[in-house]
């Protein structure tokens, strides 16, 4: 069945465990977890491989820093579910590649169309990146916009859509006929 949630939420607000913990109630046997992820550096060497660790090894781990939207299609017709973490750092991997906003959009509107042709349930991570304070230079305030752009989108086409606060889910978008907060 194909079911998309977006997890969204600040920095540190529980939002990578709670993607892990709807997968491990709802995902089968054939687990994948796209990490858009480039470790640059070794302490993010280790939060990667503590993540990892923490997933085990019923996990496929695909590194997607760019391709998501094919890499989703690709591995959808064999996964029982999908977690994509995270879309901030994808939008800011795309941002390196090409700083161009409206190429930026034309990525996450064909990563929107995967979504609506995945085989499988998907969970995305992304932070949200609106509620802080203006940024005080041009290419943050591009980021800003990028990724508010990239959440927007991918919440309008979600079935789902879960708010981290403090480690608390809290139900902002739901299909009808839901129930309350999972």
């Amino acid at each position: 069945m194909n079911q998309t949630t977006l997890v969204v939420g600040g920095c540190r607000s529980g939002k990578s465990r709670y993607a892990l913990e709807l997968a491990e109630r709802g995902f089968g046997a054939r687990k994948v977890f796209m990490a858009t992820c480039v470790p640059a550096d070794g302490e993010m060497r280790c939060r990667v491989e503590r993540h990892q660790a923490e997933r085990g090894p019923s996990w496929t781990t695909v590194e997607s820093p760019v391709r998501i939207a094919e890499d989703l299609l690709y591995h959808s017709k064999r996964a029982d579910g999908i977690i994509v973490d995270c879309l901030t750092l994808w939008v800011s991997n795309l941002m390196m590649e090409d700083p161009d906003l409206d190429a930026v959009a034309c990525r996450v509107r064909t990563l929107t169309d995967a979504l609506r042709q995945t085989r499988c349930p998907v969970v995305l991570v992304s932070n949200e990146v609106g509620a802080g304070i203006v940024p005080e230079n041009a290419l943050a305030r591009r980021f800003r916009d990028a990724a508010g752009f990239a959440n927007q989108q991918v919440a309008r086409c979600a079935d789902t859509v879960v708010w981290m606060v403090a480690g608390i889910p809290v139900t902002v978008k739901q299909p009808s006929g839901a129930g309350a907060n999972p």
